[in-house]
């Protein structure tokens, strides 16, 4: 099984404490891609300028990320500048946001893309999310990403496009704030009722929460002895749940449970590093030693 993820591919520049790294590969599908790519092929769908560096595109072909649904326009690529406070690794300091060709981006698939079945709608505006999807001709599972500026400046684009989802990845803040409920069971039953048929709250340092008609569990993070840069960690959670759901072809609690506890391994390793130093260079036995430890924590014996 195939899956497509539309998002942005970006260059990022980090600091953190005194350690400022420029020029990374950055973006939400691109984070996503590199936990999904362990299960199944990933074709990536979004938009770059001309400054975007080779070595960037050499690491996708290098990992079989299909990147020709990718276009490739005059102009600057999407930058993030970003800090984080020592210490506070929870909350990302935007310094500044380069657009760039980002505003220009309209899909460009082929039959095939179009009729990919599994479908990835990682955090962009809602207008392009839902103009993409349309392009879709009749996916399977479809996974959505937002944030919170979208749901304070696009929520009526964004609450037409929750209804069209499978699944619904949120943090604990964005899930009060698009519900105006204080408590997160409240905020996810309010969720589940406008048609995602799964609800995957994301609470950073405190683990997952997942919902949905008959299921509800919870899974504690994987805590790491040095944090380094949790930037992207969301984005390879989701990677990881849709990846494995991709392969499984069918979802069901056991499958979704293995699934999840994939994605924390994944999201494990990609706070160890800047960009994606850590998750670029993983292999199946890192993963599976990981994973390991982490079932043992939850279920020892």
């Amino acid at each position: 099984m195939s899956i497509i993820a539309l998002g942005t591919i970006a260059i990022d520049n980090i600091k953190v404490d005194s350690i400022d790294k420029r020029n990374l590969l950055g973006g939400s599908a691109a984070h996503f891609a590199m936990s999904a790519r362990f299960f199944t092929k990933v074709s990536l769908a979004g938009i770059v300028g001309t400054d975007f560096p080779k070595e960037h595109f050499k690491l996708f072909a290098d990992k079989k990320i299909d990147i020709s649904a990718v276009v490739r326009k005059e102009g600057k690529t999407f930058c993030w500048h970003g800090e984080y406070k020592k210490g506070d690794y929870n909350h990302a300091i935007t310094l500044k946001t380069e657009l760039g060709v980002i505003t220009e981006y309209k899909p460009k698939l082929t039959l095939v893309q179009k009729n990919m079945p599994n479908v990835f709608l990682a955090n962009l505006d809602p207008e392009s999310q839902l103009a993409f999807l349309s392009e879709m001709k009749n996916p399977k599972m479809v996974g959505l990403d937002s944030m919170n500026l979208w749901i304070a400046n696009n929520r009526p684009t964004l609450m037409k496009l929750i209804k069209k989802v499978d699944i619904f990845f949120v943090n604990d803040g964005e899930a009060c704030q698009l519900t105006n409920e204080h408590n997160c069971i409240k905020a996810i039953n309010a969720l589940r009722k406008l048609g995602p048929k799964y609800i995957i709250l994301k609470k950073g340092e405190h683990g997952v929460l997942v919902c949905g008609n008959k299921t509800l569990f919870s899974f504690p993070a994987y805590h790491v002895e040095r944090v380094i840069d949790p930037t992207g960690a969301g984005d390879t959670f989701a990677g990881g749940v849709m990846g494995y759901l991709s392969k499984a072809g069918k979802i069901n609690e056991k499958i979704l449970k293995e699934a999840t506890l994939y994605a924390t391994t994944f999201s494990s390793f990609n706070v160890e590093g800047f960009g994606m130093e850590r998750t670029a260079r993983l292999s199946p036995k890192d993963v599976k030693a990981r994973l390991n430890k982490l079932i043992k924590f939850i279920s020892p014996k």
